[in-house]
């Protein structure tokens, strides 16, 4: 239950707005880690943010798994992720 809290407490300490677990879709040809080439209107989510939104990692369903580091201006968000709420 801690690393839940200290999770849930980084994410709110971000001064981006897409964060951890957003949907999104390119803007703008991407390569992927693995040199896969990733057309704009591809669709991902985001696993990871660096440096407050300074580039993202996103996971992308095809190719399989592929993973690419993207910046923010060649992303718009498409459905956000909103945490469920807690109970006192």
């Amino acid at each position: 239950m801690v690393l839940a809290c200290a999770y849930q407490f980084r994410q709110d300490d971000l001064r981006s707005d897409l964060r951890d677990l957003d949907r999104v879709t390119l803007t703008a040809a991407v390569v992927s880690d693995d040199r896969d080439a990733l057309p704009p209107g591809s669709e991902g989510t985001i696993v990871s943010v660096y440096r407050d939104g300074e580039a993202y990692v996103v996971e992308f369903p095809t190719p399989l798994g592929a993973l690419a580091t993207v910046r923010p201006g060649d992303l718009t968000l498409i459905d956000k992720n909103i945490p469920p709420a807690t109970s006192s």
